[in-house]
């Protein structure tokens, strides 16, 4: 990992860049990809009755995206790539917003859940505070967040052209209890693996208020 410092634009560009620019190979890669433990995480944690209104928060080429809708919830979803937005309102059919991780726009108690699939790892650690009090502001009262990050000892910076930090667990919750969230669950995949051999870290979260 090439932990060489980045102000945040640069970091975002780059990042951005690298997706835009292998965005039908990633598909290819991905398409296939069940996340429907993770899905089922988020939703049976969300109160009251469906239909929710759900943020898939970078939300790719659309695949998880499609399966919200498909499954009759008002899914909209958010992705800093151009190209994967045109890819996501093609394959969804939903409404999807472009927006940069690092300047969002979004609503105050709008969303029942986010849904957060690889892809806060990419925030860097000074600005996730940040990110995630405003992801919270979106949600409304009680409402969910997931999200799975890539776990490791905090190392933060470039890889493959991609920026990351690989949080520890532990950081990882600590970041997002101070953003107002109280921790629902977590567990690591992939299932029936090792420990050692489960890279990643998943972990639901609601909004807490007075």
């Amino acid at each position: 990992m090439d932990r060489k410092p980045h102000d945040s634009s640069s970091i975002t560009e780059l990042t951005l860049r690298h997706y835009n620019q292998r965005a039908e190979a990633f598909w290819e890669g991905t398409r296939d990809h069940d996340v429907s433990q993770n899905m089922a995480a988020m939703l049976r944690h969300i109160q009251g009755e469906p239909t929710f209104t759900l943020l898939d928060f970078g939300c790719g080429p659309g695949r998880d995206l499609k399966v919200f809708a498909d499954s009759g919830h008002l899914a909209i979803g958010l992705e800093g790539a151009p190209r994967f937005v045109e890819m996501a309102r093609e394959h969804s059919g939903c409404e999807v917003w472009l927006q940069d991780f690092l300047k969002l726009d979004l609503p105050d108690d709008h969303f029942d859940a986010i849904f957060a699939n690889a892809t806060l790892f990419h925030v860097p650690s000074g600005e996730l505070p940040r990110v995630l009090r405003e992801l919270r502001a979106s949600l409304k009262p009680g409402g969910v967040l997931f999200s799975s990050i890539p776990r490791g000892d905090d190392e933060e910076g470039w890889s493959d052209g991609r920026y990351g930090v690989f949080h520890a667990p532990e950081s990882w919750r600590r970041h997002v209890c101070e953003a107002g969230f109280v921790e629902i669950e977590h567990y690591y995949r992939p299932a029936g693996l090792p420990r050692e051999e489960q890279r990643w870290f998943a972990s639901v979260w609601r909004r807490q208020d007075a």
